[in-house]
């Protein structure tokens, strides 16, 4: 049996606290492309993304180009 890998997502604020930036900078980098998200259908006033923990710790331990 093959066993799929899930990987842990973060939120937008989760992101911004553990960068010490603001939630709308990380969605500004998001709508850039600056930062690979996943965008979840749009319920409510803002849109949804998730970020995948891979792609914060390679932003955080440089091996993403800088934003």
């Amino acid at each position: 049996m093959v066993e799929e890998k899930r990987e842990e997502l973060l939120t937008v604020r989760e992101v911004a606290r553990r960068l010490r930036v603001d939630d709308t900078t990380v969605r500004r980098w998001i709508k850039s492309g600056a930062l690979e998200a996943i965008t979840l259908p749009h319920r409510g006033k803002r849109q949804a993304y998730r970020v995948k923990r891979s792609t914060l710790e390679g932003l955080l331990a440089g091996s993403l180009p800088n934003i």
